[in-house]
């Protein structure tokens, strides 16, 4: 699925923005959507999506990312998605918004999209 069709997906199955999120220890994975969101998981089954001010260069391509932190809160305006690149340098991207994700509808979509059968392809004759 496009970059654009995965946050369009995200963004319908988000919650309101929250001012913020508890983040113990590492992030259990993490999704880029293009280079203008991301989706975190800090636990198995809690994920957060989050949009940064702008285009946040490398996002899309970077094998690794961390996130900056106060207390063990992530905040919306104060912190930072820290994107590595092969180089030591790490361009942080200010987090403009953070929207809790339903995983539970999130999985039922995908279950639902996964099992309608394509559409048949008529053939030439």
């Amino acid at each position: 699925m496009p970059a654009d069709a995965k946050l369009t997906f995200y963004s319908a199955h988000a919650g309101p923005p929250v001012d913020s999120f508890r983040l113990l220890g590492r992030l259990t994975k993490w999704e880029a959507l293009g280079n203008e969101a991301l989706v975190v998981w800090t636990r198995p089954n809690e994920a957060w999506l989050l949009e940064p001010y702008g285009p946040c260069d490398g996002l899309d391509f970077s094998s690794a990312i961390s996130l900056t932190d106060h207390a063990g809160r992530v905040e919306a305006g104060l912190d930072y998605v820290l994107v590595s690149h092969p180089s030591p340098v790490h361009l942080p991207c200010g987090i403009r918004s953070i929207r809790p994700l339903d995983l539970a509808a999130i999985r039922q979509a995908e279950k639902a999209r996964r099992s309608t059968p394509a559409p048949a392809i008529p053939a030439n004759h």
